[in-house]
């Protein structure tokens, strides 16, 4: 016990002479010795559930240990920044204190403002680069030419008639015979014309084109 000091020692007394006074082991010199282990033992801790005062100290486990060893501060804090290394993202949904103050340790940077995190792709060039931007909240349709082609059958017709000719005409006159001179008119079109319109789509606005979104705080450790 550290704050105990012996106040008599007794181990001397052996080597004194007979009759001396000094041999004799008094009452006094017992209580006393009692009284003060009594006042040392009671500032000791007990080992079924003890309540620590001041700032005890314990051993500090190796990392990555996974027993009933108590776990100190500095086993936590390790523990933790193993979980967030440099480059790791903090996210919290209603703090905005930077994560050094909450956790404890290191360099912390707010990150990716007004943006949603997507995940690395190596196949495809828009996302195979870490921290790699790009998109926009804009809905802007490009400037762009629509065609197109109509196709129109009007094909050309005739007309038949009939018609007496100028010897039936003589010989119905006299009575003596009748006769007709069949024919058709030239060809020609109906002079139709067609119309073709391209209808539009989309619109060209800001702030349309977001996906389903949640705002957070995020934080990158730097350091």
């Amino acid at each position: 016990m550290t704050n105990y000091t012996k106040s008599t020692n007794f181990a001397t007394k052996d080597a004194l002479a007979s009759g001396n006074a000094l041999k004799i082991v008094k009452g006094t010199e017992i209580d006393t010795e009692f009284n003060n282990i009594a006042t040392a033992v009671a500032t000791k801790a007990d080992l079924a559930s003890p309540t620590f005062t001041g700032t005890p100290v314990a051993p500090t486990a190796s990392g990555g240990t996974s027993t009933t060893q108590l776990a100190t501060t500095a086993f936590v804090q390790a523990a933790l920044s193993a979980l967030y290394p440099v480059g790791a993202i903090y996210i919290n949904a209603t703090s905005s204190t930077n994560p050094a103050t909450s956790l404890g340790f290191g360099t912390w940077t707010a990150f990716g403002a007004g943006r949603v995190m997507v995940g690395f792709d190596s196949g495809n060039a828009l996302f195979d680069t870490a921290e790699e931007t790009g998109g926009s909240a804009d809905a802007i349709v490009p400037s762009h030419t629509h065609t197109a082609t109509s196709t129109v059958t009007d094909p050309t017709h005739n007309h038949s008639y009939t018609q007496p000719s100028a010897g039936s005409l003589v010989a119905n006159i006299n009575g003596t015979g009748s006769g007709a001179v069949s024919g058709t008119t030239g060809s020609a079109s109906t002079g139709i014309t067609v119309a073709t319109s391209v209808s539009t789509t989309g619109v060209s606005v800001t702030n349309t084109n977001y996906q389903p979104y949640i705002t957070v705080y995020m934080w990158k450790r730097t350091a």
